[in-house]
């Protein structure tokens, strides 16, 4: 039977369905039993001499690189452990060259990376796919250790893991605090996936407005079907009724913090911070976890807690080594032939966001599109530019089409009344353009949705169409993701081209780092 997870690269946690996430868990539950007892491990081994795992962290990490490492030894590969401090990369060599360098030392490859940068995992995945067929080795599997504020996939499993292991693996429902830095914190952002192997979520956000989750995140727990609440501080939400038993608390990453917020240390900690004052408050089943390590001397959960039974930490950190055992047993094709539940949906490109309108009478168009007093005879008209909305955002897309598209020519173009005189609309006409390009018409749908492209020929409109927004906009020149650390920004120089997917009907993520873009933000003009 076909193992569906040799290879897979895992960059965040929704490259896992929630079927196949629930399958690492149950794995790695029969690995943690057997491991303990002392029986035998063999069917989670991978024992490959051909195989090699890299560690490349890009920056510091101790407990998420250990586990990796022991997890790596526990497999009977080749590991190696890739000294990024005195290697390739501070000689400004690309990630894809050096990885690629490595990648040809073994016939199977496991590079488990942490970087600054963020969505490397995916963009190598992508960019040693056709180099693997090349050299006709197997395709390269990625394990994303964590990527900037983007993601912490590993750790979220291992989290998931314990959080099941102290519900007795009922997966019905969960009430969760998160708090701490949770602007910062990546093990939180990636709770607004990995918690939805629960049925039902309930979140409570503890925090400050300055350690507050994105925007972006809340919104997608939302769109998850979470319940979430917000509180500004531990006092305020042990001032009500619906007190959560499991909390999740993250440290305060002042490094990656202004000046302004920093001089706010003292207040900021106190509302994050749980007090020996506030135990009579909370369910005495609670366990409180922490991805490690706590500030030695300002933790979040303070050491009187050490040796309680709120204590769930220590039982978290000695997980990592089991899951991550498995994920590198499912994804080096040792673990999975026996999964028999849904997969990763492979959603087809839709391509239809060009509509071809019924032209329901050859208009004669004298006394309709013009550039200046002479009619199109034959050409282009760009019609509906920004129906409906004010005067100086028409003028504004208009002239942002003409830059874009680069329509230096013969031409005129306005602002007038649609049929309803009360609305506005933008009109492009050009006598002299017969044709866009596949590639300008795309440009075009992106810049300015919803407008319509009317073929000209004979003083009639032939053809036209109604442009929808794309469900991708890549390739382009004129975008780029304006997320600065994402992998694929201009100032990287790591050559990735752009990549947008849309995931509403006026937005868009970068396929790497998931930042979420307007349609007018991903443009550069």
């Amino acid at each position: 039977m076909k193992n569906i997870f040799a290879g897979r690269t895992i960059g965040v946690v929704n490259d896992l369905s929630r079927d196949e996430q629930l399958y690492l868990y149950k794995k790695t539950a029969e690995l943690k039993k057997k491991y303990l007892n002392n029986e035998d491990v063999s069917e989670f081994r991978i024992s490959d001499p051909d195989m090699s795992a890299y560690l490349i962290f890009m920056e510091n990490s101790t407990r998420t690189k250990e586990s990796f490492r022991n997890a790596v030894q526990f497999h009977d590969i080749k590991l190696n452990i890739f000294d990024s401090g005195t290697s390739s990369f501070t000689k400004q060599e690309s990630f894809s060259d050096t990885i690629k360098m490595l990648f040809g030392y073994s016939k199977r490859s496991l590079f488990i990376m942490r970087t600054s940068e963020e969505g490397v995992c995916h963009f190598l995945d992508e960019e040693l796919e056709e180099y693997a067929r090349k050299m006709s080795y197997d395709k390269a599997a990625f394990l994303n250790g964590g990527d900037g504020k983007h993601e912490h996939p590993t750790q979220e499993f291992l989290d998931e893991f314990t959080f099941l292991e102290k519900k007795n693996w009922d997966n019905s429902s969960i009430h969760i605090v998160l708090t701490g830095d949770l602007y910062h914190g990546r093990t939180v952002h990636s709770k607004v996936d990995g918690l939805r192997i629960f049925n039902e979520v309930k979140v409570d956000l503890i925090a400050p407005p300055e350690l507050s989750m994105p925007d972006y995140y809340e919104r997608r727990m939302v769109e998850n079907g979470f319940k979430l609440r917000k509180f500004d501080t531990i006092e305020e939400y042990l001032g009500q009724d619906e007190i959560a038993d499991i909390w999740y608390f993250t440290r305060l990453q002042l490094e990656r913090m202004g000046d302004k917020v920093k001089e706010k240390e003292h207040q900021l900690r106190t509302a994050v911070t749980f007090r020996e004052e506030f135990l009579d408050k909370i369910p005495p089943q609670s366990k409180f976890y922490h991805p490690l390590p706590r500030h030695k001397v300002y933790p979040v959960i303070p050491d009187f807690l050490d040796h309680t039974s709120y204590n769930g930490w220590d039982e978290q950190s000695v997980n990592g080594f089991f899951t991550r055992t498995i994920e590198i047993a499912m994804v080096g094709g040792k673990v999975g032939a026996d999964f028999d539940g849904l997969g990763i949906e492979n959603h087809k490109k839709d391509k239809k966001f060009i509509e071809k309108v019924p032209v329901t009478r050859k208009s004669h168009i004298v006394d309709r599109y013009k550039v200046g007093i002479k009619p199109v005879d034959s050409g282009i008209v760009i019609d509906h530019i920004s129906s409906g909305e004010d005067l100086s955002t028409i003028w504004n897309q208009i002239e942002k089409i003409r830059r874009i598209l680069k329509l230096n020519c013969r031409s005129s173009h306005g602002v007038y009344h649609s049929n309803d005189r009360t609305v506005y609309k933008g009109i492009i006409s050009l006598p002299d353009i017969l044709e866009l390009s596949d590639t300008d018409i795309k440009k075009l749908a992106a810049i300015s949705p919803e407008c319509t492209l009317n073929i000209i020929k004979d003083e009639s409109v032939h053809e036209k169409f109604r442009l929808h927004m794309p469900p991708q906009i890549y390739n382009f020149e004129e975008i780029s993701c304006k997320n600065e650390n994402c992998i694929s920004h201009p100032e990287k120089h790591q050559h990735v081209k752009t990549y947008f997917l849309r995931s509403t009907d006026s937005m868009f993520v970068c396929k790497y780092c998931e930042k979420s873009h307007s349609f007018e933000e991903i443009w550069d003009i």
